[in-house]
């Protein structure tokens, strides 16, 4: 009996295949082999079209097919992870009008900054959780407003992910995770944010019918089966944006849990029991993929956009030519916890929204030419990441979210010794690195939707737990020192 997950991602699609009984990953595959394109007709715009993540998606389920040599028959459910914030409009013949403008597309900040300001900030954060932002909603206002001849055919709306969903299926549905991500949701009335959707002049009508994230949300039809080798009438029970889906590849479900990524970009997502959102709203919160009316549980999201994009500028510049990352941290572990007085705030990837969407730029504080070198250059880096995250822990915890768990791929950022011994330090908590990722979570999720596994911890049972990271008590002290001078030397930037 074997699980098929999906992720959709705006880089790659990815499909693995996972034995339910053993929890392993058997094969998996992912398209294209090059990075996939993101189409930018002007400045600050990203739009892919919607025929080529089906295209990709194909060739990943054929090649694990074919890899595996599985009867598609034993294929007992299919979950699907996908890039959020994305905007798919679809005619009532279920095509695609348009390429979807996807999550790095900024063309809509404005208007969800005049909603933001017109509706008034309160009742914003009080029921969306957010600004409106640059989400989804805004982004079909551009739509409405831009191409009215495209807005006029318009049937349906939806994420990246109801799209896959749809064309597995041919139904259209959604979640109420999915509806938050996209500032479709109300927090306080418990439905469609109709004070939005007013206010933007969008007929409700666009909105899919609503489904459980754990549930049967469709089947793949005798049109999806051809093309793909799959069976039809194989149920569809999962779907989530990829930053849940983390946490939950994780096994982060419940209130205080943290799931954390560091890629180019690093990620903090942490579990809130109660509805809450940050009053400067520097963080973001959409419905967790638990989240129901009997039970709160929203996902709190830290996005720091200069992460391993520093080390890895590090690498290219400042380390010595043709060194390893790994020999890149050997000797950045020659300098001392503090680099001996260097900072570096790594915000030079663009705005950041935990700092209030200005745009500081990167900056190397306090280097003194007589003392310092490469390795404590290289060290102040991974310490700045780290500090930029425990800023925005701190904004976490405001909320009501304890942090004293982290749970972390072993992958990125997270095989430095370095980067993990000084997030351990300097927050407290204790890192624990998996081996998953998110399309194996995406069937770990199908197998919860069908009722194969009774719940998470059944599901997850078998994740592979690589290394606990404790933190170092004797130098706590250390790391906050180094911490505190980073903070205010970030307060002075204008």
């Amino acid at each position: 009996m074997y699980l098929l997950g999906y992720d959709i991602g705006s880089s790659s699609v990815k499909a693995s295949l996972v034995n339910a009984e053993s929890g392993k990953c058997i094969s998996s595959a992912f398209f294209p082999k090059s990075e996939a394109p993101i189409l930018a007709v002007k400045q600050g715009w990203a739009e892919q079209d919607p025929e080529s993540w089906w295209t990709y998606l194909k060739q990943a389920t054929q090649a694990i097919l074919a890899e595996s040599g599985i009867d598609s028959a034993d294929i007992k459910a299919i979950g699907i992870s996908y890039q959020m914030h994305g905007l798919v409009c679809v005619d009532k013949n279920q095509k695609a009008l348009r390429p979807s403008i996807i999550w790095c597309d900024s063309r809509a900040v404005p208007y969800g900054q005049k909603a933001f300001e017109a509706l008034g900030e309160e009742k914003c954060l009080s029921h969306l959780l957010n600004s409106p932002g640059n989400f989804t909603a805004s982004k079909l206002a551009w739509v409405k407003e831009n191409e009215p001849q495209v807005y006029e055919q318009i049937h349906k709306i939806m994420l990246p992910g109801d799209y896959i969903a749809m064309r597995l299926s041919g139904e259209i549905c959604t979640t109420v995770s999915g509806l938050s991500e996209g500032m479709f949701w109300d927090f306080k009335e418990n439905h469609v944010a109709g004070f939005l959707m007013d206010y933007y002049g969008l007929d409700a009508s666009l909105i899919a019918d609503i489904r459980p994230t754990f549930a049967e949300q469709g089947r793949v039809n005798a049109d999806a089966a051809r093309e793909l080798g799959l069976k039809e009438g194989t149920p569809i029970t999962y779907r989530a944006g990829d930053q849940p889906n983390n946490a939950l590849s994780l096994n982060v479900f419940n209130p205080g849990e943290i799931a954390s990524t560091a890629g180019t970009s690093g990620v903090v997502y942490g579990v809130n029991g109660s509805v809450n959102y940050d009053p400067k709203s520097r963080v973001n919160t959409f419905a967790h993929v638990n989240h129901s009316d009997s039970q709160t549980r929203l996902g709190v999201l830290l996005c720091i956009n200069g992460t391993g994009i520093l080390n890895s500028w590090m690498k290219r510049n400042v380390a010595p030519e043709g060194i390893s990352y790994a020999d890149m941290n050997d000797l950045a572990a020659q300098a001392p916890i503090g680099s001996a007085g260097i900072s570096i705030l790594p915000f030079g990837n663009g705005a950041e929204r935990m700092l209030e969407n200005r745009e500081t730029g990167c900056s190397v504080c306090g280097v003194n030419f007589n003392l310092h070198g490469k390795s404590h250059l290289l060290r102040a880096a991974q310490e700045g990441i780290v500090f930029s995250f425990k800023y925005g822990i701190d904004i976490m915890e405001q909320m009501g979210i304890p942090v004293q768990k982290i749970h972390a791929g072993h992958a990125n950022m997270f095989l430095s010794p370095i980067f993990r011994d000084t997030l351990a330090g300097v927050t407290g908590a204790t890192i624990e690195l998996y081996d998953t990722d998110g399309s194996v979570g995406a069937a770990k999720g199908a197998g919860i939707g069908a009722g194969i596994y009774k719940d998470n911890n059944e599901a997850f049972a078998t994740l592979e737990k690589l290394a606990i990271i404790e933190p170092d008590a004797a130098r706590r002290q250390q790391y906050q020192d180094a911490y505190a001078l980073w903070k205010q030397r970030l307060e002075s930037v204008g």
